[in-house]
């Protein structure tokens, strides 16, 4: 009797633990996800000024590039 409720109760905290686990990793992959949306905004600004002529063009490739992995790797920051 003592084993069946004590399992009831090892089961009962393992169920309640699981979902708030997974609605933390929701949460930060929503947050990363919104980081990368807002790095490709930035980088696509920058392109754009490239195009203008602001800039010139190996510059402004290497600035893409550089903002679009300053996003993934604060995207990797906010996630893990």
């Amino acid at each position: 009797m003592k084993k069946s409720v004590l399992m009831l109760l090892t089961l009962s905290a393992l169920f309640t633990a699981i979902p708030a686990q997974a609605t933390q990793q929701a949460t930060e992959r929503r947050d990363a996800r919104d980081v990368r949306q807002d790095t490709r905004q930035d980088s696509r600004e920058v392109k754009q000024d490239c195009r203008n002529g602001v800039f010139g063009n190996a510059d402004c490739r290497q600035d893409h590039r550089e903002n679009k992995q300053d996003g993934r790797d604060a995207a990797r920051d906010v996630k893990y």
